[in-house]
């Protein structure tokens, strides 16, 4: 495990990098960085008053012989899901990987009688199954941007065992470990919480979508709208950054 001192400054080393990323998809994609700090102010007041956990916590408190071995298992909630978490099961023993789950991939896990150790999200998916995996024990990694302050004020308050997170400057409260989707994020929190091998499952960079990660959409998978591809596509290229700036093994599990 690492010492507090080398998370804090992996944290540190990455936000001048990010913030390069982060400007070039709020130009793309039309984005407002005003908006985005307004929800991260938000977010921020709402874990002073009901209280937040800081990102040392996350292992602290999951079984040993998971934090251990420095494997997660990141699942995304593309199309591939069901398929790679039959895979995996088939394959490895649950117990020896940390299990990140993105925002909309929970409702597949608990489908699968998986409970994931941690949930990163937006607050976009099934927001039923994410209560229920906070209160079967999952961790929760809630993201502040610029179009869910909505969802921060009405639903943040509901979960327990929350670390906050910002796509802008972050906050004494509020960390950001660079990464852009609820998938992505992932990924880049392992690696803030010291992953030697990372596995991705349901991280699907193409043009579907499905109902995990839409709950509002009529059928299992669709096509995805063009900022979502986008979305996607960035998702994809961070992915690809850690790939080669990262001392980090990372494996699609198919």
């Amino acid at each position: 495990m690492f010492m507090l001192n080398d998370l804090y400054k992996k944290i540190l080393m990455k936000y001048n990098e990010w913030e390069l990323w982060y400007k070039q998809i709020l130009d793309d994609l039309g984005f407002s960085k005003k908006m985005d700090e307004e929800s991260a102010d938000l977010l921020s007041n709402i874990l002073k008053n009901q209280g937040s956990i800081k990102l040392e916590n996350l292992l602290i408190n999951l079984p040993s012989e998971k934090t251990s071995m420095k494997c997660f298992v990141v699942f995304g909630a593309g199309p591939s899901l069901k398929s790679h978490v039959k895979l995996f099961k088939e394959n490895n023993d649950l117990n020896e990987y940390i299990l990140i789950a993105a925002d909309g991939a929970t409702t597949g896990l608990l489908e699968e009688k998986i409970v994931p150790d941690i949930v990163v999200t937006d607050l976009d998916g099934k927001l039923d199954d994410l209560l229920v995996a906070n209160d079967l024990g999952s961790f929760f990694v809630i993201h502040a941007h610029g179009d869910n302050a909505k969802e921060i004020s009405k639903y943040t308050p509901k979960f327990k065992r929350v670390l906050g997170t910002t796509q802008s400057k972050p906050k004494a409260n509020l960390y950001n470990f660079g990464g852009f989707t609820d998938g992505d994020r992932c990924v880049f929190l392992a690696i803030a919480l010291g992953a030697k091998k990372i596995l991705l499952g349901g991280m699907d960079f193409g043009k579907l979508v499905t109902n995990y990660s839409r709950p509002d959409i009529s059928t299992e998978i669709a096509i995805a709208d063009e900022t979502k591809q986008k979305k996607l596509k960035y998702a994809e290229r961070l992915i690809e950054w850690i790939k080669n700036n990262e001392n980090v093994e990372i494996v699609n599990i198919s």
